[in-house]
Formats: C-alpha cells, sequence, structure tokens
C-alpha cells in the first residue's frame, strides 16, 4: 500500500492520492480496513466474498468493513461488474497521504491505530513474500532484499533523504493498469518498502 507520511518539503510519488483528514483517518484505523484498500488497489475490484477469503475472515466482516470505506469515499460499487446476487468493489485512490503533524495531534489515537496497521500490512506482506520464495522462478529468487542501515542524521537530513528516495522510486514504473499494457517481457510486481524510524532517545 503506496500509504505515506508526506512531510512538507516532500513531493507526492503519486498523482491519484487521497489526503486523510480526520474522517478519514478514522475510517482507516483498522487493520481490516487497510488491508482491503490495499487489495483492492494492487489486484483491481472484487467481491466481498473474494477479499474475505484472502484475509481470513467471514464475508460479513468484509462486507461491513467496504460499506465503512465506501462511506468515507475510499472504495466504491463498481456497478459494471456487479448483479443481483453480487457486489464488485473497486479502490477510489492509488495511494494514501497522511501529510503534517497537525492531525495527528488532533487524533493522536487514530493516527496510531491506522500507522500501526499499515505497519503490520508490511510485516504480513514481508512474511507471504518470504514464504513464496522457494517457489518463485530462479531470476526472481535472487531480487529480493532485507537489509537495514543505521545512521546519524539530524532531522533535516532525515527528510532529505526521504525526499531522494522519493524521487528515485519515481523513475521506475508503477504498477497501474496502463503501465501494464506498455511494460516489457518479464515484468513483475515488486514491493519496495522503506522504513525510516527517528530514535532520537536510544543510547
Amino acid at each position: 500500500m503506496a500509504d505515506t507520511w508526506e512531510g512538507p518539503d516532500r513531493p507526492a510519488v503519486e498523482t491519484e492520492s487521497v489526503v486523510l483528514d480526520a474522517k478519514g483517518l478514522r475510517a482507516l484505523a483498522h487493520p481490516v480496513r487497510v488491508q482491503l484498500v490495499e487489495l483492492l488497489r494492487s489486484h483491481g475490484p472484487s467481491t466481498a466474498t473474494r477479499l474475505a477469503e484472502r484475509l481470513g475472515v467471514n464475508s460479513g466482516t468484509a462486507s461491513y468493513h467496504l460499506r465503512q470505506l465506501g462511506a468515507a469515499g475510499f472504495v466504491e460499487e463498481d456497478t459494471e461488474r456487479g448483479n443481483a446476487r453480487e457486489r464488485w468493489w473497486r479502490s477510489v485512490h492509488r495511494t494514501t497521504e497522511l501529510r503534517g503533524r497537525d492531525l495527528a495531534e488532533e487524533e493522536p489515537e487514530a493516527t496510531l491505530a491506522y500507522l500501526q496497521s499499515v505497519a503490520a500490512m508490511y510485516t504480513l506482506r514481508t512474511q507471504q513474500m518470504l514464504n513464496r520464495l522457494r517457489t518463485m522462478p530462479p531470476d526472481w529468487r535472487g531480487t529480493f532484499d532485507l537489509s537495514d542501515w543505521n545512521l546519524l542524521l539530524t532531522p533535516e537530513e532525515t527528510i532529505a533523504l526521504r525526499q531522494e528516495l522519493g524521487e528515485l522510486i519515481a523513475r521506475y514504473r508503477q504498477d497501474t493498469p496502463e503501465a501494464a499494457a506498455s511494460a516489457p517481457e518479464g515484468a513483475g510486481r515488486v514491493g519496495f518498502l522503506t522504513h525510516l524510524l527517528p530514535e532520537p532517545d536510544a543510547t
């Protein structure tokens, strides 16, 4: 999920973004809803039943959370695919942005719940990739990377690093239906996850 905390000096990589307000933040402050939005963005329109199977929850739970996401404007019913027996849902946006500090200060509990849900989803994606590693084609098995670097930076340098990473990622092909139509043979989905974790009080 290209969910990012956008700083005031950082240009957005995606243009089809939704900037969270208090209502949207509270609507997304649930791990199932974060995962539902991510699945619809990554794999396209789907039904509550199929999404529930992917998440390991019952279809009633998935339907409830989809309706809540719909009321908040994150997903919408795909009327071209749906019928009287089955409702299809699609994501409205490609990315989500949590900007600035004011919202986090106004909604501290919702902000923490949302960020923890995003972090848990990233951890789940990493575990799922590792579980599939042995069955991946040989060319792909050597591409993954799990690394960490401990840096000594000022807040300004940390923001600069984040901005440089965003600019670097923007140079590469985004995972969109339009890009998929012209992608070269052999191209596959690659998840690039970044974590900048300040530890100013660590000894």
